[in-house]
């Protein structure tokens, strides 16, 4: 019947080949792949079965699971990738759900490295290709309804008007989205804006297929109270292992062997406050591994690596890490800043269960327990806060050159306003200072010089064309790239030096 087609934009609509830190690329500027091989040899579409996506993003899986649980049919609903939308309408169908992360570009990595406040003044495959699905979607009688993490993009009413865009939902779904569709598919009013809200995790539903990558959530929010950051703000809720357990068997089931435990901070499952609980953390990778191959993680926090090392240590002997098929575990994580006053300002609660002013110190010791446990982390650092001063990116600078010993990724973002801080300005590239550069120069050196050997470990089990091409422009980027980086940052740095 397709009364209700879920599906979301193509950048979300990928596995990656299996490398799902990948996904990234799609915030970069849309010039910086050839669209014809990127959208098939790094980001290539879902495998499809009788006109559904087989395996599809993980908030997508818990809509569709929330609806059938609340009076829909599985007639009803179907998932299915944004090049055949279109044609997936039917005269029964009432609702197009679309997930989104970053419709507008306007999410850090986005900002950064593209769009209008960006280095690069050009919009990024996300952003073109979200436009695109709604273009697609256009001259047709059903209503759009858009969710997910960026969802917030869309909150202004000309904004959607000028998309196509019917309602938009902003938060945790799973407590509205069955009641707005029935409403719609009733042919009754609903708000153009509906708000979500926590939902208790007796009230989360098990996903019904497999996800994108293998990600299975294990708890949500934060509760560190960083005040520019939206998830930590949030309730931490941690889900109950037994459900944990049925949506890997689901994944296990529709061929996804290789499962990503997702939270806000993976290390404290289980945990009273922001005290490791390194038992809570062990059951649960045991358990995982009665089912899965391997285990994964999206993110961990520095603080809880450091204060537990055991848990780390532990975490990579039940894996077996490093072995053939994974030569060591990698997790995004935030440093954010080198400044113990930034830190007090705006992130105290990021340095629990240390104080502000031993941040350095613990993100030094977290980086050294990763090193010695294979552990790769995958790191941010903000640049733009409110108030920053040259003493505070200097000191940020200081600690990326003290961590250049550990195999790593470190990222500059742009300050994106959100959160406790949603009144204030952003940050952009026309206001990048010597000091700026200088700490993005020290981030890109740092980059560069494990650049090779991650991408080659990384990439090692990508499909071969696939691996030629990433590889190829990995080598670019370190004999090319390289070179013309250095001359622009240097350039930048004597400009504003002047000024």
């Amino acid at each position: 019947m397709n009364t209700v087609l879920l599906t979301a934009e193509r950048c979300l609509m990928s596995d990656y080949n299996g490398s799902l830190f990948l996904g990234f690329t799609a915030c970069a500027p849309r010039s910086l792949f050839k669209p014809f091989l990127y959208f098939r040899l790094i980001c290539p579409p879902v495998p499809v079965e009788n006109g559904s996506a087989k395996i599809a993003p993980y908030g997508t899986r818990k809509i569709e699971a929330t609806l059938l649980e609340n009076g829909f049919k599985e007639n009803e609903v179907k998932i299915v990738p944004p090049e055949k939308i279109r044609k997936s309408i039917t005269e029964d169908t009432r609702v197009v759900g679309i997930t989104t992360n970053d419709p507008l570009g306007l999410g850090p990595a986005s900002t950064t490295f593209s769009g209008d406040k960006g280095l690069v003044k050009e919009e990024s495959f996300n952003v073109w290709k979200f436009r695109e699905l709604l273009d697609s979607l256009k001259d047709t009688n059903v209503k759009i309804v858009v969710g997910g993490p960026g969802a917030w993009q869309l909150e202004d009413r000309n904004i959607r008007k000028k998309l196509g865009i019917d309602v938009v939902v902003i938060g945790e779904g799973e407590a509205v989205v069955s009641d707005l569709f029935k409403k719609i598919v009733a042919g009754e009013e609903v708000p153009e804006v509906v708000y979500g809200e926590p939902v208790e995790p007796e009230r989360i539903p098990t996903i019904r297929g497999a996800s994108v990558g293998g990600i299975v959530e294990i708890a949500r929010g934060c509760g560190r109270g960083c005040r520019f950051c939206m998830p930590t703000m949030r309730k931490f809720r941690q889900i109950p292992l037994e459900k944990i357990l049925e949506e890997i068997k689901v994944n296990c089931k529709n061929g996804k062997k290789f499962i990503n435990f997702h939270a806000e901070d993976v290390l404290r499952y289980g945990a009273r406050g922001f005290e490791v609980n390194k038992e809570a953390v062990l059951k649960l990778f045991t358990a995982g591994l009665n089912f899965a191959d391997s285990l994964g993680l999206s993110h961990f926090s520095l603080a809880s690596a450091a204060s537990s090392p055991d848990t780390i240590r532990g975490i990579s002997e039940l894996l077996e890490i490093p072995n053939s098929e994974h030569p060591w575990i990698a997790g995004q994580t935030g440093i954010e800043t080198g400044s113990t006053r930034l830190i007090e300002n705006y992130m105290p609660g990021k340095a629990k269960p240390f104080s502000p002013q031993e941040w350095c110190e613990v993100v030094e010791t977290a980086f050294g327990v990763c090193s010695d446990n294979s552990w790769v982390p995958c790191a941010t650092l903000v640049i733009g806060f409110p108030g920053e001063t040259e003493y505070d990116v200097r000191k940020t600078v200081e600690l990326v050159e003290n961590l250049r010993e550990y195999k790593s990724l470190i990222v500059p973002l742009f300050f994106v306003p959100s959160g406790p801080l949603r009144s204030q300005k952003g940050f952009s590239a026309e206001e990048m200072k010597s000091y700026h550069w200088e700490l993005m120069l020290e981030c890109w050196n740092h980059d560069i010089h494990w650049l090779r050997p991650l991408a080659e470990e990384y990439l090692r089990k990508s499909p071969v064309l696939s691996r030629k091409l990433l590889m190829r422009f990995v080598e670019w980027v370190i004999t090319k790239a390289n070179r013309r980086v250095h001359e622009f940052i240097k350039e930048q740095i004597e400009v504003e030096k002047w000024r």
